[in-house]
């Protein structure tokens, strides 16, 4: 549950948070793909995750903490269970056949593309810009490996806080938006 909840919620008030959240969610996702659509949005080559991203940072700091009792269940089940499951989803489509036709070759350098991505990211955290090891591990996987889903998938492991999550996701969006642009 969210960590603005501070009250210990029934089965029935929590059915309810849990709906309220999800439709929240689910309102912002569908949002942020209807911006995305806008010419604006298509020139500046931002996509629907980096809009929705967007909204959420606004409405998480301005409107949330005011409305999380009544939806924040439903928001944690979002981030948590539903965005887990969908990543889950996602690396199910590459089959074991489809990696070993590519070739060892290709295998090899994808671990050298993915590893000296990795310790790059953690050294200029640590080195240059004097990031804590959370955000660092966070922004290193989401670079190296797969994006916003990759933070969101070494959460748990690194057991980082929630804003150094959100901070490591639009990181990651931002700049791979960015570079897939070339704007």
């Amino acid at each position: 549950m969210s960590q603005y909840i501070r009250f210990q919620l029934n089965k029935k008030d929590e059915a309810k948070s849990n709906y309220i959240g999800l439709i929240c969610t689910a309102s912002v996702a569908l949002a942020g793909i209807f911006m995305a659509q806008n010419d604006i949005a298509q020139h500046w080559g931002l996509s629907a995750l980096t809009i929705a991203i967007a909204l959420g940072i606004v409405l998480g700091n301005t409107v949330y903490p005011h409305i999380s009792h009544a939806c924040g269940a439903g928001v944690g089940i979002a981030k948590q269970q539903l965005l887990r499951t969908g990543i889950v989803l996602y690396g199910l489509r590459i089959t074991f056949q489809q990696i070993a036709g590519v070739g060892v070759t290709a295998i090899l350098t994808d671990l050298l593309v993915l590893s000296s991505t990795f310790l790059l990211a953690y050294w200029l955290g640590t080195r240059i810009f004097k990031l804590d090891r959370d955000s660092v591990l966070l922004i290193g996987a989401g670079s190296s490996i797969c994006g916003a889903a990759a933070v969101m998938a070494t959460e748990p492991v690194v057991q980082a806080q929630a804003s150094k999550v959100s901070i490591a996701v639009a990181t990651v969006v931002v700049f791979g938006d960015v570079s897939e642009n070339g704007k």
